[in-house]
């Protein structure tokens, strides 16, 4: 498997997701700005992606690619064409009854959380019972989308499956169908529904619709078709739920950080949950475009590679992932430190979103970009853990970051606002990656190579260089990022586009990165 050749393809496939990602966030905000609706429609999108990262992403994601890789090399090692048959039987057995675990508990979670949807919106956004009809809002768009769990958590194994394969594309190119859902459901239907929101409630469940047909063709068709048989109790079973549930509780820091924003958020001011919700889109570009492809082209690598015996070429794999991940993250993290206004102003500033809006999110993005980094080097740490078949330490690590985070935002939201939650999860991001690696270190897994130990100091002096470019010409295009809309969209292209060129040039010279590096990477089958 060619790490850099997965990364770039999940990246690339994330980059575009998140385009439209961003086509979808300009569209409510102009429909939607950042009030009642708007906060109720944020909750209601939140819920089931955070149980979705919890059960799906984080948690089974986690327990299921290192058993179901397992499966697959214990079949590819095997020198007879019948065994290899079997091993791959083996393996289809156990996505299938995986599926039927997974089936089996949401379809019982989903109709439980529709049933109680009420008294939970009472705990997971209270704050909303001081303007009327909000918490009545945010209830009926939670019922509306909180089934998308069942399917994008279903999407979620097949995305293990294909993954496992090699198979990246597909997978990666889930996230589109959701945003052109939303997308088509916004315009077609938020004036012919009682608000926006609930045309972009409706959206969400049907994009769960779309992706699940989407990756089950894709399965079918790469020999891997998943059945839902009737479920079985049987050994690989109970291994994967034994290693599921710690991983609930800690894999997804994160999204958890996110949810007791949220909460906490509803407290704070009318518009906060969706300051906050607005700003982490931005940062999600650079998370999802680097963290998320890095992670999850590196789980599936290195779980082979351990199980072959491969220790060096884990050793080697990991250090790879750090040092694409920084190389990127660096000068993302960095710009949204230097210009966050202008970054919000030409994505969101239209329609219900005025000037007001813009300073409140962008005071929330550069607390968030403080952290960016730490979110990003979480998602290549952690599968140093999940391919040893260890879901407990990171569990470990991730409550004691998230009881900081907690201490954190209930100390700084009073004299903060909303800018202190997002800066209080920055900062546990941040416990968490240095607890994360400092076990990794101290048990023999992990260590910095001599190549990543010489280009790191580089990195952080071509990110400095970029930073400087980018203040000066900060200082300089002040009129033209806040005249009109042409005038900010041509300024925000001359920075975003200066600071690029001038991020790889320092990069160039100081030998941070190069296109022999590129090259040798694309040629190495473990790289």
């Amino acid at each position: 498997m060619n790490l850099l050749k997965a990364i770039t393809t999940v990246g690339g496939f994330t980059m575009l997701s998140r385009v439209f990602g961003f086509l979808r966030d300009m569209l409510i905000a102009n429909f939607l700005g950042a009030g009642m609706v708007a906060d109720a429609f944020v909750v209601a999108f939140r819920l089931p992606n955070l149980f979705r990262r919890l059960f799906a992403e984080g948690a089974f994601a986690a327990a299921f690619v290192p058993i179901f890789a397992r499966e697959l090399e214990g079949g590819a090692a095997a020198d007879a064409e019948a065994a290899r048959a079997h091993a791959h039987a083996r393996a289809r057995e156990f996505a299938d009854q995986s599926m039927a675990l997974l089936a089996l508990v949401l379809l019982v979670f989903v109709a439980a959380m529709e049933i109680i949807m009420p008294w939970a919106m009472v705990v997971l956004a209270g704050g909303f019972e001081d303007v009327p009809g909000k918490m009545e809002l945010a209830t009926d768009l939670s019922r509306i989308a909180f089934p998308y769990l069942l399917f994008i958590s279903l999407v979620s194994l097949q995305s293990g499956v294909l993954n496992s394969l090699g198979k990246f594309a597909a997978a990666a190119a889930a996230p589109v169908l959701l945003n052109l859902t939303l997308i088509a459901a916004l315009l077609i239907f938020a004036d012919r529904m009682e608000t926006p929101g609930h045309a972009l409630a409706w959206g969400v469940f049907w994009a769960g619709v779309v992706q699940f047909a989407w990756l089950a063709w894709h399965c079918r068709q790469n020999g891997f078709p998943l059945r839902l048989v009737r479920p079985r109790w049987t050994e690989k079973v109970a291994l994967l739920v034994k290693r599921i549930l710690p991983v609930v509780f800690g894999a997804s820091l994160y999204q958890v950080n996110l949810l007791i924003g949220t909460i906490l958020a509803t407290y704070v001011s009318d518009g906060a949950v969706s300051y906050l919700y607005y700003a982490d889109r931005v940062t999600q570009l650079p998370l999802g475009v680097v963290g998320v492809a890095v992670g999850t082209a590196l789980l599936p690598l290195l779980a082979r590679q351990l199980k072959a015996g491969e220790t060096a070429a884990a050793q080697n794999s990991q250090n790879r992932g750090l040092e694409f991940a920084l190389l990127l993250t660096l000068p993302a993290a960095a710009a949204c430190l230097i210009i966050p206004e202008e970054i919000i102003r030409v994505l969101f500033e239209r329609g219900a979103f005025g000037a007001d809006a813009t300073q409140a999110t962008a005071m929330a993005l550069f607390a968030y970009a403080t952290g960016l980094p730490a979110y990003v080097l979480i998602r290549v740490l952690a599968p140093g853990f999940y391919a040893r078949e260890d879901t407990t330490t990171p569990v470990r690590i991730a409550v004691a970051a998230m009881a900081v985070n907690i201490a954190l935002m209930l100390i700084l939201m009073k004299p903060m606002g909303h800018v202190g939650i997002a800066l209080a999860a920055s900062v546990s991001a941040w416990l968490n990656t240095l607890l994360l690696l400092i076990v990794l270190v101290r048990r023999g897994h992990f260590a910095l190579d001599a190549r990543l130990r010489q280009r790191l100091p580089r990195i952080l002096l071509a990110t400095a260089g970029m930073v400087g470019v980018l203040e000066i010409l900060r200082q300089n295009l002040g009129s033209l990022t806040a005249g009109t809309t042409g005038e900010q969209v041509l300024g925000i292209v001359i920075l975003v586009a200066a600071g690029m060129a001038a991020y790889g040039l320092f990069a160039v010279l100081l030998s941070a990165a190069g296109l022999k590096d590129a090259k040798s990477m694309l040629r190495a089958k473990d790289l």
